[in-house]
This record gives structure tokens, C-alpha cells and sequence, in this order.
């Protein structure tokens, strides 16, 4: 059975963007330590135009071969003319607002996300799948998601979007590992605990 794996970046107090949901503050925390550390242990969470202007196009996927990504996410893409941003993985994206993909590798989920999911986890891979953004899918998921990759950036933002688009309910996770970068940026694994 393959994993879902909710990879995000949050501040410290737990927002994932502003009250809109930006987190352009945290590009400036890319330092060559940290982005080394992507680039070789998760080169498949980084998105086509980053992957050209590092140079890494060519990178091989190292834990994801799947990426289910939230609408507002996918739509920071479109607004710069993208229409793939992960080429190099299977797209999924979540919308009752988008009635047609404007790229025949990405696929819209319309209804039973869930479902779908629970479709992908059950496919024979040597590869997980990646919940890239979206507080409310993740909230959505919740039950499904089966480990988080949790990159905390030095910064309180006071409000924001939450990572977690639910209600009340405690969901336990294990500790993996945690790994601390110069720049401040602490990246932790967890395993959901069954």
C-alpha cells in the first residue's frame, strides 16, 4: 500500500500562508545548505521552473511519483502561465471550480476525493504520493494521510491559513526524524500512529 505523505511549509506558530494564503516570505529563507538538502533528498517536491533554474530537470524522484495538489496552490502556477508544475509526476488536482484541466497531464478531481486516494494508495509503486498544499484537502485527507513532512521556517506570522482545514479531532503521529539547517528552517518527519 502506498503512503500519503502531506509535505508543507508552516511558520512557527503553525500558519502555512498569510490570511491569503501567501507564503512568499519563506523563498527568502532558501539558503544553499537548505536547498542542497531538497534537491538531493526531495528533488520531486520542487516544481518545474525551480527545477530548471537549479538545474536539477533531470533529477530522478525519490519518494513521490504522485502529487495530488490543492486548487489555490495549483492556481499560484496558472497565474504565472504554468499549466504543469510537476510534469515529472502524476497531477491530480482537487476543484469543483475547474471544470477542465488546461493540461492533459493534470487531472482534475471533481468529487470523491477520498476515494480517488484510496484508489492511488492501492496502485503497485515503488513511489508514495505527495499532498502538496491546501488546508482544506488536507483537512479532507486527514484520515488518509499516513506520514508529514513538516519544514517549520523561522518566522510568526500571528494569523493565516492553518495547515489543517478541520474540526476538533486529535490524530496522533510518531517522531521519524528531525533535521536543522544554519538558516533557521528545522525539517521533521512523523508517521501516523495506527
Amino acid at each position: 500500500m502506498r503512503k500519503l505523505t502531506y509535505f508543507i511549509a508552516c511558520s512557527i506558530d503553525g500558519f502555512i500562508g498569510d490570511p491569503n494564503g501567501d507564503a512568499s516570505s519563506m523563498l527568502g529563507l532558501l539558503d544553499e545548505e537548505y536547498l542542497e538538502f531538497l534537491k538531493t533528498e526531495y528533488p520531486e517536491t520542487i516544481p518545474v521552473h525551480g527545477r530548471e533554474a537549479l538545474g536539477i530537470q533531470d533529477a530522478e524522484n525519490g519518494h513521490f511519483d504522485t502529487l495530488i495538489q490543492g486548487r489555490a496552490s495549483y492556481q499560484l502556477a496558472l497565474d504565472m502561465g504554468i499549466t504543469s508544475p510537476y510534469a515529472h509526476l502524476r497531477e491530480y488536482v482537487p476543484s469543483r471550480t475547474l471544470e477542465k484541466s488546461p493540461d492533459p497531464r493534470v487531472e482534475i478531481i471533481s468529487e470523491d476525493l477520498v476515494g480517488k486516494v484510496r484508489e492511488l494508495k492501492a496502485e503497485e509503486s515503488g513511489l508514495d504520493i505527495y499532498l502538496c498544499g491546501g488546508a482544506q484537502i488536507a483537512g479532507e485527507l486527514l484520515d488518509e494521510i499516513d506520514e508529514l513532512v513538516i519544514k517549520t521556517y523561522p518566522q510568526v506570522y500571528g494569523a493565516g491559513m492553518l495547515m489543517f482545514g478541520t474540526d476538533f479531532a486529535v490524530t496522533d503521529f510518531a517522531l521519524d526524524w528531525v533535521r536543522t539547517f544554519g538558516n533557521g528552517v528545522l525539517v521533521r518527519k512523523y508517521t501516523r500512529k495506527r
